[in-house]
């Protein structure tokens, strides 16, 4: 028996249509996620910063910070390396650390190097203040580079009337 075409012609044209019917919102949904995510890109890439010329400055977060310099980041080794007696019972301890001070601001050498001999006093006296128990740890080390940047900073902000060191890099270590 061989089925008429009319008849399994009208019954597959609805079922064509439905599935046409079906495939329009998935591809209305496939075109808003991309215009989505494409205006989302558009928009925080947008939000980064220009290239700065070095040295210019960035403005204040808000937060009532100074501007940020922004540039060539630089690395000013402190030589010699510090070497202190530890303030361990006894005094047979010793400390050897070689710093390194980061800072984008193209003046920043001269300023460190007309201050060098108040930094390395303060920097002696701060290592001369820690104990081998009290820089075992990698959490005990790291609160003592921030206490040497705030001691660093501060004797530039006193000098100088401005903070030009970032950060600073204990590039040795080493107990004794």
């Amino acid at each position: 028996m061989a089925a008429k075409p009319g008849k399994n012609s009208a019954k597959d044209a609805p079922a064509a249509v439905s599935g046409k019917k079906k495939l329009i919102p998935i591809i209305i949904g496939a075109v808003l996620v991309a215009a989505a995510a494409g205006g989302g890109a558009a928009f925080f890439l947008s939000r980064q910063a220009a290239p700065a010329q070095p040295g210019a400055e960035v403005p204040a977060d808000g937060n009532g910070d100074a501007p940020v310099p922004t540039g060539k980041t630089e690395y000013l080794a402190l030589d010699p390396p510090f070497v202190v007696n530890l303030a361990d019972p006894g005094g047979d301890r010793y400390l050897q650390v070689e710093v390194q001070l980061m800072t984008r601001d193209p003046e920043a050498k001269k300023k460190i190097e007309a201050h060098q001999p108040i930094i390395r006093n303060r920097l002696l006296m701060l290592f001369s203040q820690q104990t081998v128990d009290g820089v075992r740890t990698r959490e005990a080390k790291e609160a003592l580079q921030n206490d040497a940047l705030k001691e660093v900073q501060d004797v530039l902000n006193e000098a100088t009337g401005s903070t030009v060191v970032e950060s600073v890099f204990f590039t040795s270590f080493v107990t004794q």
